[in-house]
């Protein structure tokens, strides 16, 4: 019984040596509990790096105007050292290509080369250009930033699944299509989704600036939108489950079923969209109209002698049935006397 009245005296001893208030137990303040914070309502990883949510209804589908498209410039019977004189002094093409669309245009990881469907449409007009289709010189080049990398002179041109419409005509010049695709949606194979009609309420993706947009605007209204900087960020968010699906032209989604087995392309053809090589705007300080008659005599070329059949099957054969592509639709032009 001796000991806790030791321990008692000791602990007066220590108040008396201190101050008055530190003994005070009045005088210190409460711990104040710790502010409560909202918990993640979506927790997991971040979105991919620029992206951004675009809830349902909250923008309005844009209605294709009804025009028809204005067309390309016919081949000549001149040769490359005419039509493109300061391409061939150069020594090389310079085209602008997407980094990471599977089967189209990718970098291989393991030989570090440019590869894929739409490379080896750009290589085709190098060997008529050079003899040689090895004399390009490849650019990355993001979605939102096409036009900007033609006007500026950074790119002779741009083959990344730019797809021709009257609008895009308007910033930039097409050749005559090199793919025909249809927009189709790729989603998980075990999440029950089986149509487009299936997304109410559900988050489907999309690159900004992509036609792709809209067409999920008009046919998925009560859809939220994941709007993304390139299609690999939009793989990537269907893996992580923060996207349910992904809507884009048949060919794209292509290269993402060959990345992942575990996804599937569902659903009936929403949109039947062109691609074509885009060039600058012809103009008086910029004349693309030789470029693109030998842009246009490649493509009638490889159409001709079953080359573009050859490139379809090696790439994209086992995904898709090979399309027809529609004629070349020229511009007409006055005959010079």
């Amino acid at each position: 019984m001796r000991r806790p009245r030791l321990v008692l005296a000791s602990l007066a001893c220590v108040c008396a040596a201190l101050p008055l208030a530190s003994c005070d137990v009045r005088s210190t303040p409460p711990l104040e509990a710790p502010a409560e914070q909202a918990l993640d309502a979506k927790p997991g990883p971040p979105l991919p790096d620029g992206a951004k949510i675009e809830k349902a209804g909250t923008t309005p589908a844009h209605r294709a105007s009804g025009e028809d498209i204005k067309g390309s410039y016919r081949p000549d019977d001149k040769k490359a050292k005419e039509r493109v004189p300061d391409i061939v002094k150069r020594g090389r093409l310079i085209v602008g290509v997407d980094r990471s669309n599977n089967l189209l245009s990718y970098r291989d990881a393991a030989s570090g080369e440019v590869r894929g469907f739409e490379v080896d449409i750009a290589r085709e007009v190098a060997r008529d250009i050079f003899g040689d289709p090895n004399k390009v010189d490849f650019r990355f080049v993001e979605s939102s930033n096409r036009v900007d990398a033609l006007n500026s002179g950074a790119v002779d041109m741009i083959v990344r699944t730019m797809t021709i419409s009257p609008e895009r005509e308007r910033e930039v010049a097409f050749s005559i299509p090199y793919m025909r695709t249809q927009t189709r949606m790729l989603v998980l194979s075990k999440s029950g989704i089986k149509s487009i009609k299936d997304t109410a309420g559900k988050t489907l993706c999309g690159v900004g600036e992509s036609t792709a947009l809209d067409t999920i605007r008009e046919h998925a209204p009560k859809a939220d939108i994941l709007v993304t900087r390139s299609w690999g960020d939009c793989l990537m968010a269907l893996q992580l489950n923060q996207a349910d699906g992904i809507v884009v032209d048949d060919a794209l989604l292509s290269g993402m079923a060959a990345q992942d087995s575990y996804t599937s392309i569902v659903g009936e053809p929403l949109e039947t969209e062109n691609y074509g090589v885009a060039v600058r705007l012809p103009s008086k300080q910029h004349d693309t109209r030789p470029l693109l008659r030998q842009i246009n005599s490649t493509l009638e070329r490889i159409r001709r002698d079953g080359t573009w059949s050859s490139l379809f099957e090696e790439w994209l054969g086992a995904y898709l049935e090979e399309p027809t592509l529609p004629a070349g639709k020229y511009i007409e032009e006055e005959a010079k006397p």
